[in-house]
Parts: structure tokens; sequence; C-alpha cells
């Protein structure tokens, strides 16, 4: 089976191993993110968490507190990527290994396979070969695996507005409940994108403090786990939320799984990082239990 290529290497994260793991380091102990690393024990119950897919300077501290939670979580048979693509790609379903500057991520093909045979999600290496939101996930699920390197799988699938979320959802819970597999789910967006870069300016004073609104309103309905109100307000704001589909899809499988809660873990945007907010992108943390 091919390997897939690692493509934001050197651009998003460190090429270098040594280099790598070190940023990685600095995202968690960042005073942008949780201030240090995972503790040891790994007790608590993890359905999911949404983290972002930005370069790490910018969007790698927020990362770190979803995957701090997930560090001290339970470990799971499979991590369900839920991706989006950039490029316009449908819905789909890679069985590749993935290549990061750590090494080689196993796909849990037995996973992959039993979706697929049993919904209307196809394989498409193509598709996955030239998105980033997926692989910028990789190296820190290697980091907070270091423990447990051998038992780390993955099924990285791509939502697209294709297939509505639910579909997609009761599919992949299926094939859970089928397999019996422990699992945790891991959503890949940036918040809202704002600025002539992005072709949106709904505001043009307190751009700061309107973009933490924006985000906040569309934040509540994915911590209310209501996807049905998450996607009614970006289509009445407009909101350039990249990742909506894989949000709301992780939210339809997060309630049948019988989720209790979900928690925002931290917010902040590019602009707090390089103190600029005339071209701006929130990051949000947000753990699902």
């Amino acid at each position: 089976m091919p390997i897939r290529k690692p493509i934001v290497a050197g651009q998003f994260y460190e090429s270098s191993p040594t280099e790598l793991d070190k940023q990685l380091n600095n995202c968690f102990t960042s005073k942008f993110g949780p201030g240090d690393l995972p503790l040891k024990k790994r007790t608590k119950e993890t359905i999911g968490v949404i983290a972002p897919h930005a370069g790490y300077e910018f969007s790698g501290p927020c990362a770190a507190w979803a995957y701090k939670e997930i560090a001290e979580s339970k470990f799971p048979d499979t991590f369900i990527l839920l991706g989006l693509s950039h490029s316009g790609y449908p819905s789909c379903v890679s069985l590749n290994d993935w290549e990061t500057p750590f090494g080689i991520v196993e796909n849990d093909k037995e996973f992959g396979n039993a979706l697929i045979n049993s919904s209307n999600i196809p394989q498409n290496e193509e598709a996955h070969k030239s998105e980033h939101s997926i692989e910028v996930q990789l190296p820190f699920l290697q980091f907070i695996s270091k423990d447990n390197p051998n038992k780390l799988k993955i099924s990285p699938i791509i939502v697209s507005p294709d297939i509505n979320p639910g579909d997609i959802a009761k599919s992949i819970h299926n094939t859970i409940k089928t397999l019996n597999k422990q699992v945790i789910v891991i959503a890949s967006s940036d918040f809202t994108h704002f600025g002539e870069h992005y072709n949106y300016n709904p505001f043009k004073e307190n751009i700061k403090e309107n973009l933490y609104k924006l985000d906040k309103t569309a934040i509540d309905q994915i911590i209310n786990l209501n996807s049905y109100r998450f996607l009614d307000h970006i289509q009445q704001t407009g909101a350039t939320i990249c990742g909506k589909y894989p949000i709301a899809a992780i939210i339809e499988l997060s309630n049948l799984l019988n989720a209790k809660k979900a928690r925002l873990l931290h917010y902040y945007t590019s602009g707090d990082i390089i103190n600029n907010y005339s071209s701006a992108v929130g990051y949000g943390a947000i753990s699902i239990e």
C-alpha cells in the first residue's frame, strides 16, 4: 500500500524531527497554549475534539489544548480524523498509511474498509494527497502517543457537503458499533477567516471584539451539540468557518455516541499572535465528553 507523504512539512510545521519535537513542546508551554505538557495518567473519557489546522506558529498552541485533553484520556483503538477538502473534493476515506517527520502513522484499514463497504463514502487517495487539514493533526497525535507509538491507528475521512453530515455520522457510528471499536474523533477546523484576503469583511471597527463575538455564537451551538443551529448560524452570517461540515459531523456523531457535554478549552485569533487584526483567523479547541 502506498504511503501518503507529507505536503506541508517545512511550511506549516518543522520538517526535522528534532525541531518538530521542540516546536510541539513550545506549543504546549506557550502563553497561548495550556502552559504545560500533558499529565502522564490517561484517565479521562473523551469522545472527541475540534482542533485547528493552520501553521503551528499561529494555531499550534490552540491545538495543544485539544491534544492535552486527548493525551490525558484513555488510548483508543482508532483515531477518526474528520478533515475537509480545501480543493473541493467530495467526501472520501483514505486507506493509506501517512508519513510525517516523526515516521509512519498506521491506517486502521479494517475500519476504513468497513466504512466504505457499508456506506456511500468512497476511497479517494488523490483528494487526501493534496489536503493539509488532516496532515497537520498527525505530528500532535504522534507527540502525545510516545507511550503507545505502536498502538496509534488512524482513519482519515474528508467530510464535504455532497453527503449530509448526519448521514456520515450514522455510517461512522454503525462502523464503530459493528467492529466494537473504542474511538476518539478529531474534527479539523479553523474558525472565522476575516479580511480582504478571505473576501470577508462584515465589520470595519472593533474587529477583535466582533470577531470573538461572531465565533462565540458558533461555538455556543457546538457546546450545545446542535449541528442544525451551528450550520444555520453560518448560513445567516456567512461566517467563513472552513471545517463547518467536519464540525457538524462530529456533533452528530457525538450525539450518537451519547455525549454528555462539550467544553470550550481555548480560543484566540491569529491577530492576537501578531497584534494585527486586518487579516485574522479564529482558532478554537473544543472537547466533547
